[in-house]
């Protein structure tokens, strides 16, 4: 199994979810947040070209790449089928990415989100290929993947790229057994490859840190905190050599390094019990969506669909009292309301959790829209 020496601990700091001032970036919120994290002995970041609407890379530059020496930090970019239509595209995106992020190499380049349908678009154009041509050139260190499908498909294309270094896969306590997600499966399947692995969703989008009360109780009894207990669940097999934290307060941040940099691996009991906490959740029925976003980039009634489903989660499962004002005032200014879907299906086309988001919209609109 390869090691990565120069990755330091094994949590980084993804950068999909930032900490905002409206539409922007709290640029000094981030460069307090990165300092911290550096300071601390972490060092792995992790982006995508698409990220935030393009900030992502951007606020790495102006907040990380400009500041600190090439050598003291780990960048993770990925290539993303929306950016490119055909082979030749391909080196344009790249150097796109370099110049944004203000470096002259990747650390990790990854293939994004690679599905059954994905992979076959990157194998037309060969991206795998053209990726794999830029680590010949010293432009990337290592070649992955990240990943959202079964298992089944992920046994495939590790088969036919054995070149893989690494494979990103949702991992946590709740997707453990998902049939859906297939996290045990998949990661399974890397340890059949003799793969190391990225964790990206440990804490399921923030739904493993809000949870429900018969289920918060469970965490509390157990006295650690429910960040505590999700990210060191997905840091704690023995494939793992990352797990990525979308942190988006410096708070977070603080509680995060806290319990990671001196890393202890969960107990078979403690392990066991994250399955109790899990199926309390379950029977509370919340929406497991994890805030992606790339359901809203194409929905052609610009409805900001995570924003809703956390309106009803806060409602239906916390009783959060602010859920009704949040919908009409915040999640829906601008933007469509749940009864506005068309029901095109493009929302559940990309879902890397498979929702029946069209359905759930109709749960929503009957909650909110009286």
């Amino acid at each position: 199994m390869k090691e990565f020496p120069e990755v330091k601990k094994r949590l980084g700091f993804g950068c999909m979810r930032l900490p905002m001032i409206g539409e922007q970036v709290d640029i000094e919120q981030v460069k307090r947040m990165m300092d911290l994290f550096l300071e601390k002995g972490f060092n792995y970041f992790d982006t995508a070209h698409g990220y935030i609407r393009g900030l992502s890379e951007l606020t790495i530059r102006e907040c990380l790449t400009s500041r600190y020496p090439r050598d003291k930090y780990i960048l993770t970019n990925k290539l993303t089928d929306n950016f490119f239509r055909c082979e030749e595209d391909i080196d344009r995106v790249f150097s796109d990415q370099l110049k944004a992020c203000g470096v002259d190499y990747f650390d990790f380049y990854l293939m994004h989100a690679q599905n059954r349908d994905r992979f076959e678009y990157f194998k037309r154009r060969h991206a795998y290929e053209r990726a794999l041509k830029f680590k010949e050139e010293g432009k990337i260190k290592h070649f992955g993947i990240s990943f959202h499908d079964t298992a089944d498909i992920l046994d495939q294309i590790l088969t036919e790229y054995p070149q893989i270094e690494v494979v990103q896969i949702q991992f946590n306590y709740l997707d453990y057994n998902d049939l859906t997600v297939q996290s045990r499966l998949c990661y399974e399947v890397c340890v059949k490859h003799d793969k190391r692995v990225i964790v990206m969703e440990p804490i399921k989008g923030g739904n493993l840190i809000k949870l429900p009360e018969k289920a918060m109780d469970l965490v509390k009894n157990s006295g650690v905190s429910p960040a505590n207990l999700a990210i060191r669940f997905a840091a704690t097999p023995k494939n793992m050599f990352m797990v990525l934290s979308g942190m988006s307060t410096f708070e977070q941040m603080e509680e995060n390094v806290s319990f990671m940099e001196n890393f202890i691996p969960l107990t078979e009991e403690e392990i066991a019990f994250t399955q109790d906490i899990a199926m309390a959740i379950k029977e509370e029925g919340m929406i497991n969506c994890t805030s992606c976003r790339y359901c809203v980039e194409g929905c052609p009634q610009h409805i900001l669909i995570p924003d809703l489903f956390s309106c009803y989660n806060s409602k239906k499962h916390l009783n959060d009292w602010t859920a009704d004002f949040y919908y009409e005032r915040v999640a829906t200014v601008g933007h469509g309301k749940a009864n506005a879907c068309i029901k095109c299906g493009k929302c559940e086309r990309t879902c890397p959790q498979h929702l029946p988001i069209r359905d759930l919209l109709i749960e929503v609109s009957k909650e909110f829209d009286k």
